[in-house]
């Protein structure tokens, strides 16, 4: 069994308050949920109406898919227009 585990740094340049990136956060973890088998949550910088750290895990039964799953997703994220990646650590264990 591989666990890969992805913390995801963004920047969120719209939202003027904690309720609309709330609402942005929202709609992209729903999102990833329905597209790729991965659980997600905020998982940082709760507390920032402006900066967000998410983190992704994908179990597999090989390293080489959990991080082609985890590549599926940064490139998800990256095509969403509302926010923008600040920076990715990847970990398989």
């Amino acid at each position: 069994m591989v666990v890969g585990i992805a913390e995801i740094r963004l920047l969120l340049p719209g939202p003027r308050s904690l309720k609309e990136k709330r609402r942005i956060l929202r709609s992209l973890l729903d999102r990833l949920r329905a597209r790729y088998p991965v659980a997600v949550a905020e998982v940082g910088d709760q507390d920032l109406w402006n900066r967000a750290t998410v983190g992704v895990a994908c179990v597999s039964n090989e390293g080489a898919h959990a991080h082609q799953v985890l590549g599926q997703v940064l490139r998800f994220v990256e095509s969403v227009g509302e926010v923008e990646i600040d920076g990715v650590e990847v970990r398989l264990a």
